[in-house]
């Protein structure tokens, strides 16, 4: 197979869809990979570096997608790179489809086969593939509020930690996830107080195991999250629900009772935020004021640490990279209902049941099963 890797377009964002080893890998394979020029300059990989992975290095994104029989990213296509994508070609990225109608559109227009890494799932009931995103998104989440909640940046001017005789912040992550777990322990290695809301019960105890007594569960109500958000000096929203839009927790009315200078990070903004004054931004310019409260919303933040992120997720994608190369994506996909849940759109069909929740008044689309999909 021939295994394209452009280099990515969309603001500030430094990661590659594949690594110099990870070329490698695929070339043992007998396949082919082109690399677009300088596409890993952010992570600190040269063009000779891919070189001598046995990689292709080609001046345009446009000899890429014209020639590839399969496109590996990391983010999702931005509409140049939409329009580029043809019939029976392979996409391979993060979609993000359900809060995003034209990306949505343009997919299913161009006759790809798009699988989404947000939505592969495993037999635990996991999500191998956004793990390692979600890992460095809840660690840094707690970077950049606390730099968010210095006074030069407009925040309240408070050390997340503080110091002996001073009170430390109070942190309130909502959702027990990975991006929430990875939050609590960054905060509270920062010796901020700590207040995680969830609704699975499960989750709360297990968190109580890891973290002990130094962390306060709750389970998440309307009332509990409105308590403790409106004491919170930072807030994080590390809320998913897999391939769908994600729910407003934090509304409007609750902004204006919280502490002025307070910061909130929407981690879920991918999926269309979980505070109802949430709107994507950039690492170019990271943070708005609602009510005074600073918002920080960069809809691809592991894209500030690209180093990291692009070899923890090629850790992750590289073995179903391989399949697919290996086996052609039917076979791949038919093989492992697990991947197959990875399917999003194919030859202009919806195959993803949250993405036509979202957007099927919008878009007037369908779900079709994907297994019946790839069977037509």
């Amino acid at each position: 197979m021939l295994i394209g890797v452009p280099k990515e377009i969309k603001n500030n964002e430094f990661r590659v869809g594949m690594t110099p080893h990870s070329v490698a890998e695929l070339v043992q394979y007998g396949h082919k990979v082109m690399v677009q020029k300088n596409a890993g300059i952010g992570i600190g990989c040269s063009d000779q570096d891919y070189a001598d992975g046995g990689a292709k290095v080609v001046a345009k994104a446009e000899e890429i997608f014209a020639k590839a029989e399969m496109i590996v990213k990391v983010k999702e296509p931005q509409p140049l790179e939409c329009k580029m994508l043809r019939k029976d070609q392979v996409l391979f990225t993060y979609l993000h489809l359900a809060p995003d109608p034209k990306q949505t559109r343009m997919l299913k227009t161009s006759g790809c086969t798009a699988i989404a890494y947000e939505t592969v799932t495993s037999a635990q009931g996991g999500l191998p593939l956004l793990i390692p995103m979600s890992e460095v998104a809840g660690r840094l989440a707690i970077q950049a509020g606390a730099h968010c909640l210095e006074k030069s940046q407009g925040g309240r001017g408070i050390l997340l930690g503080g110091v002996p005789g001073v009170q430390a912040a109070n942190v309130v992550v909502i959702g027990g996830g990975i991006v929430g777990t990875e939050a609590i322990r960054m905060a509270l290695g920062l010796e901020a107080h700590v207040t995680v809301l969830d609704k699975s019960l499960n989750c709360l105890r297990n968190l109580e195991l890891k973290f002990g007594s130094r962390l306060n569960t709750i389970f998440a109500t309307n009332y509990s999250i409105r308590h403790y958000v409106l004491k919170a000096d930072l807030v994080i929203g590390a809320v998913l629900v897999a391939g769908a839009a994600a729910p407003k927790l934090l509304t409007r009315d609750m902004l204006k009772e919280m502490h002025q200078g307070s910061v909130i990070v929407d981690v879920a903004i991918d999926q269309g935020g979980c505070f109802e004054t949430s709107k994507p931004t950039t690492h170019a310019d990271p943070t708005y004021v609602v009510d005074g409260i600073i918002h920080y919303c960069v809809a691809n933040m592991p894209g500030a640490v690209p180093r990291t992120s692009t070899f923890a997720l090629n850790n992750a994608t590289l073995p179903y990279i391989v399949k697919l190369a290996n086996m052609g994506y039917k076979e791949a996909l038919l093989s492992d209902p697990h991947f197959l849940n990875g399917l999003n759109v194919h030859h202009g069909m919806i195959t993803n049941q949250a993405v036509v929740n979202a957007l099927g008044k919008t878009l007037n689309i369908s779900y079709v099963d994907p297994k019946e999909a790839l069977e037509k």
